[in-house]
Parts: structure tokens; sequence; C-alpha cells
């Protein structure tokens, strides 16, 4: 096992979905990171003395260079079908944006990568959904990061800023059936928005070598 900084530095991507937000308030208030850099397309309301936002356009991250350099790179981008409006739109940013992130990062020196993916991604999938996920999964472990972790959430338990009737009648349902997914099933359990954003601190921290598959809760 390598040797923690004393003092680190995160990026993050997607800092305002609901895993996102979560995580950057344990990143800004965890004293082993020093700087807490996050990629945004409109400034946040928040400022914290830690915090650099650096503004994301159309051009994608590549740009911004030296501006990326950091230890951990927490991806927490992702979006629906619905809300990107078609399959391309969607595969632009649940694929194509993570890996130009992954790959900036990389060359700007970035030591892990970790990003959340989903529960049953396989380039088998039942859904074009999945299949993403597991196409992004497989290149963001080709890239040759020192560490890589995929977290494989199932469905998220947290508020949403926006309207997702759907979403929202999963998310009450679920919970009654978690009990009943035992032994292979439980890692189809709902799992909270701030556990996902605990378990990526977790897996960053420990600086485990490699590429790594998660399904959440981690074990002990």
């Amino acid at each position: 096992m390598t040797t923690t900084p004393s003092v680190r530095t995160a990026l993050v991507a997607g800092a305002t979905g609901a895993v996102g937000s979560a995580l950057l308030t344990r990143l800004l208030a965890d004293a082993r990171y020093g700087s807490v850099k996050v990629l945004v397309r409109r400034p946040l309301a928040q400022s914290h003395a830690k915090l650099v936002q650096l503004l994301l356009d159309d051009t994608g991250p590549a740009l911004l260079g030296a501006k990326l350099v950091a230890d951990d790179v927490f991806c927490c981008l992702g979006t629906t079908q619905k809300k990107a409006g078609s399959k391309a739109a969607f595969e632009r940013i649940d694929y194509h944006l993570v890996l130009e992130l992954a790959r900036a990062a990389l060359a700007q020196g970035a030591r892990q990568f970790l990003v959340v993916s989903s529960v049953g991604a396989s380039l088998k999938g039942s859904s074009f959904y999945l299949r993403v996920k597991a196409r992004m999964e497989q290149a963001v472990l080709d890239l040759g990061y020192g560490s890589a972790h995929i977290l494989r959430p199932s469905l998220l338990i947290a508020a949403r800023g926006e309207r997702r009737p759907g979403e929202w009648l999963a998310q009450k349902i679920a919970p009654l059936v978690d009990p009943l997914l035992a032994g292979r099933l439980a890692i189809y359990r709902t799992v909270r928005a701030e556990d996902v954003a605990d378990a990526m601190v977790t897996l960053a921290l420990r600086n485990i070598p490699g590429g790594h598959t998660h399904h959440l809760p981690l074990p002990d």
C-alpha cells in the first residue's frame, strides 16, 4: 500500500448532484484535503477557504490544463436519458465527459480516479443506460490509473432539486423491499447518497493500487 500524502488535493465533477454535493461537504470538512477543486458549469453559491471553482464549458476539461492538478479525482457525473433529451446526449455526459475528465486529470498527474456508476452495469445489460455505464467503467480501468475505483450503487435515496415522479415513487416503495433482498441480492438495496459519498472518501484514503469495482455498502 502506498503512503498517504499529509495534505491532498481533490478534484470533483458533478458537485451539484445528490452524491456530489454530499461528497463536497465531506471533503471541505476533512483536514486531510487542503484543496478541493470543483468543475462547474455555473459558479456555486457557497464559498470556503479550500474551495476552488473551475468553470467548465463545451470545450471540455482538457483545456483547463494544470488547473486540474489533483491527487484524487471524484467523478459524480450522471444524468438520465429523459433529462438529457436523447441517447446521444446521455452518452455524451455519462461516457464521453467522464472519460475526457479521466484522461485530462491523468495527464496532469492524478493518482486516483473514483467514479459513480450503477448496479447492474454490463455490456450485455438490459438497457442502454446499463450498457453505457459498463463501457465507461471499462474505459476508465483501461486508462492506467495507479488506483481506480468504480462504485455501483443501487437506487439512491436523496432529496432532489428537480421533480422525478417515477424516482420519487421508487424511493418510497424500494425501502420496503430492502429487507427481502438478502445474499447475492443485497447489492440491489437502496443506498443513501450520503453513504455513497462516505464510501468514495473511504476508498480514496485507503490508497489501494489497481482497478476495483465496489457494491454498497462497503464491507468492513
